[in-house]
Formats: structure tokens, sequence, C-alpha cells
């Protein structure tokens, strides 16, 4: 059987030329409303690439094959942008279609669309392109908010699932503060999705294991893809989890990230520049290379544990 082809911004890759994966990092950000800072710095786009395409050459020396880039259609995606980041880089740049959360994302246009409309939109960016880009997306995003999933996010969820099933396409999404994840799921499970094809991002925000074992006794991936982010939840709480889970044996569920995010539209948000916070000096997407293996290893994770995280993981997450 031909392995799976997988949409990336420079072209289709089969999935076992995937290589290591970051499976939750960011390009470029523009927080819904950035347009409106007329005090704002001008995006310089040349320098923001150049910011961009070295963040990725490091990584690839650091034997990075593959940067998946969920950034939701509402808050600055540009495939464009990524795709010269991938060709200059040589990385495999995944691009993803969907939605943010209700209190971040761009949401007045798309609470007056009905559900099968934003479906639509999904399905047409995975199978035909972005805009008039021809650049494909690989992925489907969806958020939450914290404790609660409001009518809109809802909305947005079952358009993910229906998306997912029309074209085989899986999901990965946003939670906060590590909640939601059980609620998502029973949503995903409701339009009848393959819950193996699921990924319940930053799932490293919550230290509750109870919560991370009812989530993966379901079949789903959880990222644990906020390292370096201490602002948020420290690392250490995140290693402690991560370490647990593996060693009674969930290293086949669990996928690794930073959620990092190289450049900016508009202003940077002060509370997470590494220059001025103790508590992000960590957050950029070499600190698993760096930091975390290291720690991993220290803590007697084997190398092969640590590769079905970051390789054999993302791979099937994708080809299935």
């Amino acid at each position: 059987m031909p392995m799976k082809s997988i949409n990336t911004v420079t072209g289709s890759v089969s999935a076992d030329k995937l290589g290591t994966t970051l499976m939750h990092e960011h390009l470029l950000i523009g927080l819904a409303g950035w347009e409106l800072d007329t005090k704002a710095p001008r995006f310089e786009r040349k320098t923001a690439l150049k910011t961009a395409v070295d963040r990725l050459k490091e990584l690839k020396d650091l034997g990075l094959g593959t940067f998946v880039d969920p950034c939701p259609n509402d808050i600055g995606r540009d495939v464009n942008f990524m795709a010269e980041v991938g060709y200059a880089s040589g990385v495999n740049v995944v691009c993803s279609t969907g939605l943010y959360k209700e209190d971040l994302g761009n949401t007045a246009y798309f609470k007056h669309r009905s559900l099968e409309e934003i479906s639509d939109i999904l399905v047409s960016e995975i199978k035909d392109g972005v805009g008039e880009t021809g650049i494909k997306a690989g992925l489907i995003k969806c958020a939450t908010g914290k404790d609660h999933i409001t009518e809109y996010e809802q909305k947005c969820l079952r358009a993910a699932a229906r998306a997912a099933k029309k074209t085989g396409t899986p999901i990965t999404t946003h939670t906060e503060d590590g909640t939601m994840g059980r609620e998502q799921l029973n949503i995903f499970a409701e339009e009848g999705v393959d819950l193996a094809h699921v990924i319940i991002g930053h799932s490293c925000g919550s230290s509750d294991l109870k919560y991370h074992t009812d989530l993966l006794d379901r079949g789903c991936y959880l990222g644990f893809d906020r390292f370096g982010l201490d602002l948020v939840h420290p690392d250490r709480l995140r290693l402690a989890a991560l370490i647990g889970l593996v060693g009674i044996g969930f290293e086949k569920q669990l996928v690794l990230s930073h959620d990092s995010v190289a450049c900016w539209l508009g202003r940077e948000m002060p509370e997470l520049d590494p220059k001025t916070q103790k508590a992000v000096r960590n957050w950029h997407p070499a600190h698993i290379f760096k930091n975390i293996l290291p720690a991993l290893k220290e803590a007697g994770v084997g190398d092969q544990k640590i590769n079905s995280m970051l390789v054999d993981n993302p791979r099937r997450f994708f080809e299935t």
C-alpha cells in the first residue's frame, strides 16, 4: 500500500518523509485587531522572513524535518510567508485551516456563517488550496477557552469534525490551562470522528494525570506542546507529567512542541518577550532539542520512546 501523501506549503510529501517533527509552532501570528494599531511598528516582511528562515535552519541543523504551524485562519495566517520560509530553509512546513477560540479570534464575520458554510471553507482549503495561492492545508485547527465551550466554539469544532471526515485530514486543538479536552473529544465523537486522528493540544497546561489518562484512554494524542512557556505552566511540571505518562506506556500517544512564535504582526505581546521575561527565556523551538531531551534521558526515557514522540507519532497521526 502506498504511503499517504501529506499537504505541506511547498507541495505534498509522503508521511515517511516527515522525519523529526515539532507539532505545534508558529512562524507568524497577528492577534485579531493588530492591523488597527496605527502606532505599531511597520511590519518588515523581508526582516521577518530572515528571522523565520534562520530559525528553521537552526532547527534543521538540530535534526528537524517538519515544522507544523497550526495558525488558524483568523489570527494572521499567511501561507505565502510560510511557503517562502519552507523553500528557503529546506524544512517541511505544514499549515492548517480553521478558526480560533472566541475571545481571541476574529469572530464577528463567522458568527453569522452556518456550520456547513464554515466546514465547506475548511474542505476547500484542504482540497483546492487557500484562496488563489494553491497552497493546501494539511491540518485542521480548532480551539476552546478556559473551563467552557461557547456556542460559537462548538460550531467551529463541529465544522472541523465534518471537514475531517470529508477529507481524511486530522485535527489539532487549542485548550486553555489544560481544560475542556474531554468535552472536545465528546463533540468529535458525536460527529463520528476517529479520535486517533485528534491531538488535544496544550494538554501539558494541566498536571492532572487523571485528566491526561481519561483522554489517552479514548485513543487520541496529547500535545505536550508548550515547553518553555513557564509563564503559563512551569516546565518542571510539564516534564513530571510527561515522564510519568511515558513511564506507564503512553509514549505512542504523545507529541512534543513549544507553541513558539517567530514573528508578530503588530506589537509583540510584552509578557511573551524572552528579552525581558525570565519565565519565557526558553520559549523557542530549539528548547526541546537542547534542554528537554537531555532532561528526559537523565530521567531514564530511552531513545526509542523519544523517537516515538518526535518521529513515529507525527507520522502515524498524519498517515491514518
